[in-house]
């Protein structure tokens, strides 16, 4: 008989031999234990403040790309590690990244008349390849033509439902009506939003850690209506002070677009570098003296 969680068991006489207690989960399977959670790479589910990035920019296609498609990626993930390396402190380490532009403006319209190439799948799987072998982030940058950046953005969804892919935007390339390269392009605030609320969305269905979400720039027409543009916690949005020039106007650029009257509440900061643009490439040391201090720092 069994009563309240409690068997009376009897010797081999007959006799009782007293009161035996069960555990309520005897004879059932144990709970599997929740699988952990998905980590950054070198650990941590929150990118800024816990981490500073420093990325390579660029595609496999053409040098004049960025310095991300020179060389092999071994090659090119040693130089990062060589350049992220001043940027590291204790309270600080670095998270290096690669950005792969994924989708580059053309000058033709192309069989879909929307004047964009998409690079191949396996282009794509390498570089996350070499990421993860760098314990680095994939960055996958949207030059959008005449496509627009949600369209765009949905085609990269496979990639993006990993923890350590994230997404840049490049308003310069979008340009609907006009050729890419002639005009400069721009993006709203609420194109911008749809995106955001797409991929937070994807972070919190597969319980990743936050995202980075690069919004690039280098006018202030780039992004309209810029103030209203939101930062769900699951992304760290990062307005990218983008464009060359000299190390003053690049210090000009950047003091203006770091203003609290141009910089929407909880985005993060941004700074490009050009190898081969810029006149006179701001050391790092140079980089760390800026006022705020970038939470990124990217090469091109």
């Amino acid at each position: 008989m069994v009563l309240a969680g409690v068997v009376f068991a009897f010797a081999g006489d007959g006799s009782e031999a007293g009161p035996k207690r069960v555990s309520a989960t005897d004879g059932a399977p144990r709970a599997a234990k929740p699988a952990p959670l998905p980590q950054l790479p070198g650990g941590g589910r929150r990118i800024f403040p816990d981490r500073r990035v420093v990325a390579f920019y660029g595609n496999p296609a053409a040098a004049a790309l960025g310095v991300l498609g020179i060389g092999k990626p071994s090659t090119m993930i040693a130089k990062l590690r060589r350049q992220a390396k001043p940027y590291a402190r204790k309270t600080r380490p670095v998270l290096p990244a690669l950005e792969l532009i994924s989708s580059i403006a053309a000058n033709a319209p192309g069989n879909d008349g929307r004047y964009v190439n998409h690079v191949p799948a396996k282009i794509i799987n390498r570089y996350l390849r070499a990421a993860r072998k760098a314990k680095a982030i994939l960055i996958l940058d949207i030059q959008p033509g005449h496509a627009d950046f949600m369209s765009e953005t949905r085609r990269l969804r496979r990639w993006l439902k990993e923890p350590d892919v994230g997404l840049a935007i490049d308003p310069e390339w979008h340009t609907p009506g006009v050729v890419p390269g002639t005009q400069l392009g721009s993006v709203t605030a609420g194109e911008v939003n749809q995106v955001t609320r797409y991929v937070a969305k994807i972070v919190r269905d597969g319980r990743l850690p936050q995202k980075l979400f690069i919004i690039h720039q280098f006018t202030q027409g780039m992004v309209r209506n810029k103030s209203q543009l939101q930062t769900p916690p699951e992304l760290a949005v990062t307005m990218n002070v983008d464009g060359f020039g000299s190390r003053s106007g690049k210090l000009s650029k950047y003091k203006d677009f770091t203003r609290k009257r141009n910089r929407p509440a909880g985005t993060h900061v941004g700074f490009k570098l050009f190898y081969h643009e810029d006149t006179n490439l701001y050391t790092p040391k140079a980089v760390m003296a800026l006022k705020p201090r970038p939470d990124l720092i990217m090469y091109e």
